[in-house]
């Protein structure tokens, strides 16, 4: 299967410190992959390095065969990547629909989209004119993962979906995104082990900024050890 993205040896820096040392990974079209570690390994800053918000300083990001390192956010974006970002960053003083709204890329995106949005998140539908900050964390988790889904993306990028949740609307998140890998790629960071282990096909784990083991999911699962080792999970 055709890779929708390439990650080649990318070293990206925040202010002097040196956060990824020469990150590779592959995102074959189609898949869910995981990127796994322990906290401060350099996955959300990963995702940023993609979607430019943390620009690599060398190597190369491709994008269905085109190279988008050191080109804006808004341009990549544009191209068809969509990013969830940790803590969710919704705008809170905005209504569901405005936020939803806000994330059109050409006009009549929402009304586009909008059968899928609520058959994944039905209560977005009943609050569609509450604020944001009116919502519970499960409930703005939804519209986070909603928002990336307004404009035509074949590519998501989604930090951390479960954090603070509880494991009821993990489950909900869970069969959204595998309902969404139908339609698009997916790139998930995940600190929740068995989050990650019941969508992802294959897996990267990050140690301190690098590359330290990859492969099959499923054989990740059956490895306590390396498990142990790298994300500290029962």
């Amino acid at each position: 299967m055709p890779s929708i993205l390439k990650v080649e040896q990318i070293h990206t820096f925040i202010g002097q410190h040196h956060i990824l040392e020469g990150v590779t990974l592959e995102v074959p079209q189609g898949s869910i992959i995981a990127l796994l570690g322990r906290n401060g390994a350099g996955k959300t800053t990963t995702l940023r390095s993609i979607i430019g918000l943390n620009p690599p300083r060398t190597g190369r990001v491709i994008f269905e065969d085109s190279a988008i390192q050191g080109r804006p956010a808004y341009e990549i974006s544009q191209l068809g990547v969509g990013y969830v970002p940790e803590h969710r960053a919704i705008f809170r003083d905005l209504s569901v629909e405005e936020n939803l709204r806000l994330a059109e890329r050409k006009r009549g995106d929402l009304a586009r989209r909008s059968d899928l949005i609520f058959e994944l998140f039905p209560d977005l539908k009943r609050l569609i004119k509450h604020p944001g900050g009116k919502l519970s964390g499960g409930q703005q988790q939804m519209l986070a993962i909603a928002r990336a889904l307004v404009p035509d993306n074949r590519l998501l990028l989604v930090d951390e979906p479960s954090e603070g949740l509880a494991p009821i609307i993990v489950e909900q998140i869970v069969a959204a995104l595998r309902r969404l890998s139908k339609d698009m790629t997916v790139l998930l960071v995940e600190q929740n082990f068995h989050m990650a282990a019941q969508l992802a096909d294959r897996y990267y784990i990050l140690d301190d900024g690098q590359n330290a083991n990859s492969g099959m999911m499923a054989d990740l699962v059956q490895n306590q050890a390396l498990i142990t080792k790298y994300l500290g999970a029962a």
